[in-house]
């Protein structure tokens, strides 16, 4: 068969994975990365580790592809998006720890440049908030600590712009690229123009120079170095996509109004609003979908953002040892029909959409001698449900029509979550057939670039759902999510 492979750069892990021309799962190959936590609020990631994790995957599932007869024919990357990594493209390792886009190190400068004014004109240019989540102000911390001085062929980048020069030869002349998807992360790229601006750049002190050239998401990237991987040697590189849009390619969301949520490290609501920019809506971002190029325009989306949700599940397992795996939460929190008055709020990093409160910190409030473990699990899967909750209410001025929610990740697993979702947000639930749907709508645009599928209207025909969730009576949910709404004024 001829297959397209994804390489999925996320927050806890990297995965390669194969696909069918039918968009099935053939090969797949995972290694986790580790987390690293210098000070409260900062999270870094080893940027070669990220590389090696990425050559170590595409490997594995290269050879199990090529013992079976089958052919590579292109490689889509997705990636964990704001997280910034600071290189010399002279050297052969990164002058930094990446910095993960949930650090919370610049929240004073945030606060400094909302101060000064800067807010409404990014705002207006890039649909984002100033916030630490994104880019800018993590570069610029970077710069203000010297970080680049010295360095050869400077660069700023995403983890898109890092990989890319990585598999295609790095020190030896590797491609230096980003495209508007993870670009329009950056607060940094202008939604209308769909290149960096200047005055954006001025404001955050961020030269433009130090950035890779922003591409269409669909485009020939590159081609993968002998040297680094001859496994693949000459595949061609033909999409890249920040991972929440690529999850929206994957579930088919082409049309205006289709949304999806993705319950990974964080949970991710993300509409497609169509090819024009979007009006700012309180409480959500704006942000580029894809931009197709040569095989259509660049589709806008609606976002909401929530920092932390399967991040809680392994805080749960790890640091309180209440469950032994994160298969075991959902067991554990239906073994009560209620969490007795307990509420979380797993704001480990502050909150995000619609709140935006940086400084904001988790906790689980209402503990009484008749709370037990199961009870904080089942407030926990709650907690879930309700931040998503939030940010569909918040679509209510978007103008968009939602008719369904698409999930996918990792805790779409649990039918305890789907279940609360649906009635909280008065939406049928639908959980795709394949939950790693950021792997499949990276490797789905590669081979739409390349040429393996001849439309999206081919594409959204293979997509399919594993199980439907219907809403129920919601009084119950509705007065549990007001005192979460209380408990979230509490932080």
């Amino acid at each position: 068969m001829d297959l397209v492979l994804a390489l999925d750069a996320g927050t806890t892990g990297v995965r390669a994975a194969a696909f069918s021309p039918t968009t099935a799962v053939v090969a797949t190959a995972y290694r986790e990365l580790t987390q690293h936590f210098p000070r409260p609020g900062e999270i870094e990631h080893d940027a070669a580790e990220i590389a090696a994790l990425s050559v170590q995957t595409l490997r594995e599932v290269a050879l199990e592809v090529q013992a079976r007869g089958d052919r590579v024919m292109a490689i889509g990357i997705t990636n964990q998006r704001e997280t910034t990594v600071a290189f010399d493209r002279e050297r052969a390792a990164p002058l930094h720890p990446a910095i993960v886009w949930q650090d919370r190190r610049t929240a004073t400068q945030c606060d400094e440049l909302r101060a000064a004014g800067a807010e409404p004109a990014v705002r207006a240019a890039t649909g984002l908030v100033i916030d630490p989540y994104f880019s800018a102000t993590k570069m610029a911390w970077l710069l203000e600590r010297g970080v680049l001085d010295g360095a050869l062929a400077p660069t700023l980048g995403t983890v898109d712009t890092w990989l890319l020069w990585w598999l295609s030869g790095n020190v030896e002349g590797g491609s230096l690229a980003t495209e508007p998807s993870n670009a329009s992360r950056t607060m940094l790229m202008d939604l209308a123009t769909l290149d960096w601006s200047s005055s954006l750049a001025a404001i955050f002190g961020v030269p433009v120079d130090l950035l890779a050239p922003i591409r269409p998401s669909a485009s020939s990237f590159g081609t993968v170095d002998p040297s680094v991987l001859p496994e693949l040697a000459g595949v061609p590189i033909t999409a890249m996509l920040g991972d929440q849009q690529a999850a929206l390619f994957g579930q088919a969301g082409f049309a205006a109004g289709v949304v999806k949520a993705t319950y990974g490290t964080g949970a991710f609501v993300m509409a497609n609003a169509g090819d024009a920019v979007p009006a700012v809506v309180e409480g959500l971002l704006t942000t580029v979908a894809w931009d197709l190029g040569a095989f259509g325009p660049a589709t806008y989306a609606l976002e909401g953002s929530a920092f932390v949700a399967g991040a809680a599940i392994q805080w749960l397992r790890d640091e309180l040892g209440l469950i032994a795996a994160a298969s075991d939460l959902e067991t554990l929190a239906r073994s009560v029909t209620d969490a007795a008055g307990v509420q979380v709020v797993p704001a480990f990093t502050g909150l995000g959409s619609p709140f935006w409160r940086p400084e904001a910190r988790g906790a689980i409030i209402g503990l009484s001698q008749a709370a037990g473990r199961a009870h904080i699990a089942r407030a926990l899967v709650e907690a879930l449900a309700h931040q998503v909750r939030a940010m569909i209410d918040a679509f209510g001025s978007s103008g968009l029509t939602l008719f369904e929610l698409r999930a996918d990740g990792g805790a779409a697993r649990m039918d305890l979550l789907l279940e609360l979702q649906a009635t909280g947000c008065r939406l049928p639930v639908v959980r795709s057939a394949t939950l790693e749907a950021t792997a499949r709508g990276a490797a789905t645009l590669a081979g739409l670039s390349c040429g393996l599928w001849p439309s999206l209207e081919t594409l959204a025909g293979y997509w399919r759902a594993e199980r439907r969730f219907e809403p129920a009576d919601p009084r119950a949910l509705d007065e549990t999510y007001r005192s979460w709404r209380r408990a979230v004024e509490r932080v």
